[in-house]
């Protein structure tokens, strides 16, 4: 259409349909197609298309205005203006839309802002892909941002036909930018556009499909920050009633002794990815991880234990200062908030204990390094600290074969005691290529491979001095659901092992109690005799104080809480529950609810 209303409902409709298009796309691009229909396909593209025309609604305001402009002046170089414009949109949302189809294989959820909590350190944010991934994407990149711009560009006309009166033009041009609100807006109710209201499905992949990444992106990066105003589901005698029950400040009775000693050498292993899935033991693939099931026999195994989290930064804070994961920020990030947290590392400084922590990777990536310097590790090593060869050894550092070696001698070099060393494994990781071909598919040979790695180093230190003294800890940062990759909403992807080995163990027992990660703190303390009434968010499940089992973990904007009724996965974007087993618990909702607001509040507080 050559009149200026008919161009702008042609511009907002292009944009429209370039959305919608999109969907069916990602959809071949990350899903299995031997599970989705047809009309799988049409219900993504159907229900999506409130946000696809919200995004539109946004980009098309500039050529709305500059519509209306050019109703005063014919100066106004509106056809230059505009391609100048339409190169800035068909890029941004074409980079946006394939770094999103790119990245949600590995991350399991849309693109938002928590992609720029990775940014600062762009080796490390894409050590998981292949250089050819990378161009294959920049050059669909080119294309895409190519084709928007050639369909946003020729539907400008050269001159716009005046059909009617200025003061006519100008009063349709009123009544457009009113509905074009509307659309950007998301109707005239109450409720404005968010992520949330297109999910229609109980599959989160297909409720993911319909989600606009633009908006997504844009969407997140307007939340607050004001973390003590978040999640406010209940008044505060409500939530506090909730709270105090799930959480007690003291171990009550007595408490089950496993050690041997009060002050032993401790090893904090923290293993990547190490999911449940692999651990033969817990119900994971057999002979995946032979070493870590035969010595699962040998120590205290915690076999029902869930991760908090589900990225390494963030299941780092909830292992090692006893913290809850966020669904909407990664407090490793946040360095005035992280500084203030508890820390095991910061209370066995205090009773005597040297400290120190090795990481094969970049120990600066999500300000890791920050963290750990101000949690009382007195000493970091990462990958710089290895030969150039030795760095390039696995696309995120140095393999574990060799973190493991150096581990070994440097404990075997230690003198002064009680130590403390915390380690982060590393090859466990996408794209999981390591030196080691014992299993065909690489995902779980990559497992292997740790493990293996992990055997042969408890085999050394068995025969050394230093096992008599020394209680190893090991932990996953999160968990990992094999075959279904990615997908952190789904409960499996939470269970992970826990495991303490070593000679300063009394004898070897199974702890089956339902449990999380951030539990190792106040349990680990209170086996040493240290205070832990700092650790808010961490029980001692030891304790006979420890009454009611239960483990809440969260995903980007959600949360699940598991308990001996079973499982309730929620979703904040839609306000509702997205999984439930056996079925639907009230009970679970409202204590998940109560753990996370309480949990934002104590956040909101800290200085």
């Amino acid at each position: 259409m050559k009149t200026r209303i008919g161009f702008v409902i042609i511009y907002f409709l292009m944009l429209v349909s370039l959305f919608v298009l999109q969907k069916p796309i990602f959809m071949l691009l990350d899903g299995d197609l031997d599970i989705y229909s047809l009309s799988d396909f049409i219900s993504v593209m159907y229900n999506g298309a409130s946000l696809d025309a919200a995004t539109a609604g946004y980009f098309t305001v500039i050529p709305l205005l500059l519509s209306a402009i050019s109703l005063f002046t014919q100066k106004l170089p509106f056809k230059k203006i505009l391609f100048v414009y339409n190169i800035f949109v068909a890029l941004f949302i074409s980079i946006l839309f394939v770094v999103d189809s790119g990245l949600y294989p590995f991350w399991g959820f849309k693109l938002d802002a928590s992609i720029f909590l990775y940014m600062d350190s762009p080796k490390d944010a894409l050590a998981s892909v292949s250089l050819g991934f990378i161009i294959i994407r920049v050059i669909a990149m080119l294309v895409l941002a190519a084709l928007y711009c050639y369909l946003l560009t020729i539907i400008i006309p050269d001159k716009f036909v005046s059909r009617f009166r200025k003061v006519t033009q100008s009063l349709l041009m009123l009544l457009t930018t009113g509905v074009l609100f509307i659309f950007i807006r998301g109707g005239v109710t109450e409720s404005t556009s968010n992520v949330g209201q297109v999910y229609f499905s109980n599959d989160q992949f297909l409720n993911h499909s319909a989600v606009n990444p633009t908006f997504s992106l844009l969407s997140s990066l307007n939340k607050t920050q004001d973390f003590g105003e978040e999640f406010n589901f209940f008044d505060e005698d409500r939530r506090e009633k909730l709270f105090e029950a799930l959480y007690p400040n003291s171990d009550g009775d007595s408490i089950v002794n496993v050690l041997k000693t009060k002050k032993p050498n401790i090893l904090l292993i923290l293993m990547e990815s190490f999911g449940a899935s692999f651990i033969e033991p817990l119900g994971g693939l057999p002979d995946v991880t032979p070493n870590f099931n035969r010595l699962s026999k040998e120590g205290v195994f915690f076999t029902n234990c869930y991760a908090n989290s589900y990225r390494t930064d963030r299941g780092t804070i909830c292992a090692l200062s006893g913290y809850l994961g966020l669904p909407t920020a990664s407090v490793m990030k946040l360095p005035v908030k992280s500084q203030t947290l508890p820390a095991i590392s910061d209370e066995l400084v205090k009773v005597g204990y040297t400290t120190d922590f090795l990481y094969g990777g970049d120990i600066n990536f999500t300000n890791m390094k920050s963290y750990l310097l101000s949690k009382g590790y007195q000493k970091t090593t990462a990958d710089k600290d290895f030969s150039l060869s030795e760095q390039r050894s696995n696309a995120w550092g140095v393999n574990d074969n060799i973190t493991f070696n150096y581990l070994f001698s440097e404990i075997e070099k230690k003198r002064k005691e009680p130590w403390h060393t915390g380690f982060l494994t590393l090859s466990s990781h996408e794209p999981f290529e390591v030196p080691y071909s014992r299993l065909k598919d690489k995902i779980p040979n990559a497992f292997a491979y740790t493990d293996e790695c992990f055997g042969k180093f408890i085999d050394k230190l068995k025969k050394s001095p230093a096992w008599d003294n020394l209680l190893i800890i090991c932990v996953a940062d999160h968990g990992f659901y094999y075959p279904k990759e990615g997908l952190n909403t789904l409960p499996k992807f939470y269970h992970i092992p826990m495991l303490w080995l070593g000679g300063a163990i009394k004898e070897p027992m199974a702890v089956d109690k339902i449990m999380n990660q951030a539990d190792l703190s106040a349990t680990l303390l209170a086996q040493l005799g240290i205070d832990h009434s700092k650790f808010n968010f961490s029980r001692n499940i030891l304790s006979s104080s420890y009454k009611y089992p239960f483990a809440f973990y969260t995903f980007n904007n959600g949360f699940s809480f598991r308990d001996s009724t079973g499982v309730t996965v929620y979703d904040n974007n839609s306000n509702k529950v997205i999984y439930q087993d056996p079925s639907e618990s009230s009970d679970r909702i409202d204590r998940g609810k109560a753990i996370l607001q309480t949990v934002y509040d104590d956040l909101g507080a800290r200085k």
